[in-house]
């Protein structure tokens, strides 16, 4: 089964020093070893997001997040895990990598 982890950033945190770096590469080199991995990213801060709504037939574009907050989604991996339980242990390891809050979702 596929899951999505996001990474929550905060305003409190700051960017990624050279430690966490080199912690999180430890980790995807982990993922991809065991056969978790999928796929991972990082994402730029919200005020670079562009909102498209094209429920109507004409598109609009909109600047900035579609919602505020002081949290937002700072990157993320899918991973494949065979169950439930794996995945919340990779998500915990994860968020010490990172140093970050994460977030575990399965696909549908």
């Amino acid at each position: 089964m596929q899951y999505l982890v996001s990474v929550i950033f905060s305003e409190r945190d700051v960017l990624a020093d050279a430690e966490e770096e080199a912690a999180i590469d430890a980790f995807n080199e982990r993922l991809r070893a065991e056969g978790h991995w999928v796929f991972a990213g990082g994402l730029t801060g919200p005020g670079d997001a562009t909102v498209i709504d094209n429920r109507n037939g004409a598109a609009r574009f909109s600047d900035g997040p579609f919602v505020e907050s002081k949290e937002f989604l700072a990157g993320f991996w899918v991973i494949e895990a065979p169950d439930h339980e794996t995945a919340l242990a990779l998500a915990a390891e994860g968020s010490k990598a990172c140093n970050r809050r994460t977030e575990l979702r399965p696909f549908h």
